[in-house]
């Protein structure tokens, strides 16, 4: 049972009576009888009024829920309450979202007639990704005098699955003119070279000399004027059907929150943008999110469903608290592929000490494979580092010189090891690992 405001309400009206009454009266009536009685009077109509209540346990709730939405996105969410009995329900609805759904309203008034069905619609606004649950919905019936309510918890569940949002998808179009005029299909002020052959065709006047095929030229006989030939030139296009394979690290240094962003959200927006990239130029795409065990994985996905795919086994994800076992990493990447492929290891590269294992297994992958090591920088040390205006400031800039110079060391080691690294700040890493795919594959180094 529930009481509400209006309850508390009308005792507060009897006040004013029982005190003229009294006062009218010289003591010939008491205070304390006339409030016993106006407070028996209360809690007789709120008795009366909880009994014409319609029971909560009675009712039906169902839930029309999306699968699932983008982080921040709001989507709409009903709940529809069914009333079987013969009494018309004056309810407070209350469903039980955790609370980084946002839901809103909290709560809803809501009127059923006996026999009907009425749908309350909440909006939903995320704040954290993965899995948000309502495990059942609280309601509150109130009588006619709305004095007293029954309440009952009424078993609901319902999930919705929040994806990453993929806020570095506004990079991916001027990604994508630039592989375009990687790849010939957009005239520019200079031509593009590929490394994979394509076609021949006749020379004409800009192309490159050293593009000339003199065979093909001496086996083409120029039909109009029937002698002499033709020039020919090979043509050349960004290497295809390449295989990329993406390792997260979804240890303990993955939990660290730079500029408001989880290490690990940061490193799924940089595995988006470089799949949606990759996937356009041709390549193959493999993703394996792991710290001692396999959190999840995307392999053999191609064309319109790889971004859902890899979306979809993200949401759920969170850091463990342990550290990255990278001993076992050559071995998941060889149950990925055996062929030469891109390695893309996503992890943090701040401290030395931390980074000994990532440094001793690496010899493993670039023998066979080109590795790339994408790593987080945190715009505060840089700015401490510019700071100078007071005794504080300078211990604090002295720390941030030796942090830059600890990741520095290590950058210097993967190279050294065969390795690249690719740095930046949340915002400007997934762009910075895109141009330097792009870059890579200009070249034929893939």
């Amino acid at each position: 049972m529930a009481l509400s405001m209006r309850f508390a309400a009308l005792l507060a009206v009897g006040i004013v009576p029982i005190v003229v009454l009294t006062t009218l009266s010289d003591g010939a009536i008491s205070p304390t009888w006339t409030t016993l009685a106006w407070l028996g009077l209360v809690i007789a109509a709120a008795a009366i009024d909880l009994a014409a209540a319609a029971s909560p346990r009675r009712l039906i709730v169902e839930r029309e829920l999306p699968d699932r939405v983008r982080l921040g996105e709001p989507v709409q969410a009903r709940l529809l309450i069914t009333n079987p009995g013969r009494r018309t329900a004056r309810t407070l609805v209350r469903d039980g979202w955790q609370p980084s759904a946002g839901a809103s309203p909290a709560r809803g008034l809501l009127t059923v007639p006996a026999g009907e069905r009425r749908a309350l619609t909440l909006t939903l606004t995320p704040f954290r990704r993965g899995e948000r649950r309502s495990e059942h919905v609280t309601v509150r019936s109130f009588g006619p005098l709305g004095l007293a309510a029954r309440q009952a918890s009424i078993g609901a569940p319902g999930a919705i699955r929040v994806l990453p949002p993929f806020h570095s998808r506004r990079h991916l179009p001027s990604r994508l003119a630039r592989l375009r005029e990687l790849d010939g299909r957009t005239s520019v002020m200079i031509r593009g070279q590929g490394s994979e052959f394509d076609s021949l065709r006749d020379y004409v006047r800009g192309d490159d000399v050293r593009s000339i095929d003199w065979r093909a030229t001496a086996r083409r006989h120029d039909p109009t004027t029937g002698i002499g030939q033709r020039l020919v030139v090979r043509t050349w296009r960004p290497e295809r059907d390449r295989r990329i394979v993406i390792v997260i690290d979804s240890g303990r240094t993955s939990a660290a929150r730079i500029a408001n962003e989880a290490r690990i959200d940061t490193a799924f927006e940089s595995s988006l943008l470089l799949a949606a990239l990759a996937q356009r130029a041709g390549d193959r795409i493999d993703t394996l999110i792991y710290d001692r065990r396999v959190r999840g994985r995307v392999q053999g996905t191609t064309g319109s469903d790889l971004l859902s795919r890899m979306v979809t086994v993200m949401a759920p994800v969170e850091p463990e608290l342990i550290e990255m076992d990278w001993s076992a990493v050559p071995g998941l990447v060889a149950s990925v592929t055996n062929r030469r492929s891109l390695i893309v290891l996503m992890t943090s590269i701040d401290s030395p000490g931390a980074s000994r294992a990532l440094l001793g297994m690496l010899p493993q992958l670039t023998r066979r494979h080109r590795v790339l090591v994408c790593s987080v920088t945190d715009p505060a040390v840089v700015a401490a580092s510019r700071s100078r205006g007071d005794r504080e400031e300078v211990f604090r800039a002295a720390a941030a010189e030796r942090s830059m110079l600890d990741t520095a060391r290590v950058a210097a080691a993967i190279r050294q090891l065969g390795g690249d690294v690719v740095t930046g700040p949340p915002p400007e890493l997934p762009p910075a690992l895109a141009d330097r795919y792009l870059a890579l594959k200009a070249a034929g180094l893939l």
